[in-house]
Parts: structure tokens; C-alpha cells; sequence
């Protein structure tokens, strides 16, 4: 027979769940946006600062090293920060998903008890 207790009690479980889930996902991406939004700035400021010591430079040569400095530090600077918000999206996932875990392995030791119990009885 259906127990309304035991389901109302799983749907609760199940509701706070998804909720832990939920906070910590808007939290995830929050982060990451700040990141994302802090990496824009720094990166427009390092392009204006590049560009206003390109204007006092008098030679080719200059303008061909602060260049070439200016391409492989904005390079750098942009896998290392690739880097990290991937590492942030892994963290998100990891986070999100946490909440899950104890229902699902409850729900998969329940699916294997039952099987097993299915092929005791298939047997007899």
C-alpha cells in the first residue's frame, strides 16, 4: 500500500535537494561572473595602458618589442585565466551535483536490493 507519510517525507528530502542545489549553483555563476567581469577590466586597462606607451615611442624597434611584449603577456594572461574559469565551471558542477549524491547512491542501493531480491525469488 502507498504510504503517504514516507512519500511526503521523500518529496521534503527531495525539495531541500534541489534547493542546496540551486543556491549553490547561483552562487557558482555569480563567482564566475565576477571573475569574467574583473578580467575585462584588467584587460581593457592593460590595452590602454599599452596603447598610451605606444604613443611616446619614437622608434620601430620599440614599437615592435613593446608589441610583441604586450601580445604574449596578453596571451598569458588570457589561458591562465581560461584556465581558471574551467576550473570554476568543474567546481560549479561539483557543487551542484553534491546535493544529489546521497539520494541517487540510496536509490541505486534500493534498485540493486530489489533486483536481487527478484532473482532470489525467479529462482525459488
Amino acid at each position: 500500500m502507498f504510504a503517504f507519510d514516507e512519500a511526503n517525507k521523500r518529496s521534503k528530502e527531495t525539495m531541500e535537494a534541489v534547493m542546496r542545489s540551486y543556491a549553490s549553483m547561483a552562487k557558482g555563476f555569480q563567482a564566475i561572473a565576477m571573475e569574467a567581469a574583473d578580467y575585462s577590466k584588467r584587460s581593457f586597462e592593460e590595452g590602454v595602458a599599452h596603447i598610451e606607451r605606444l604613443q611616446g615611442v619614437r622608434s620601430l624597434e620599440t614599437v615592435v618589442e613593446l608589441q610583441t611584449h604586450y601580445v604574449k603577456s596578453a596571451y598569458e594572461g588570457y589561458i591562465a585565466e581560461a584556465s581558471k574559469l574551467g576550473e570554476m565551471y568543474a567546481d560549479l558542477a561539483r557543487d551542484t551535483y553534491r546535493p544529489y549524491e546521497a539520494p541517487v547512491a540510496k536509490a541505486a542501493a534500493n534498485m540493486k536490493a530489489a533486483a536481487a531480491q527478484a532473482t532470489t525469488v525467479a529462482a525459488a
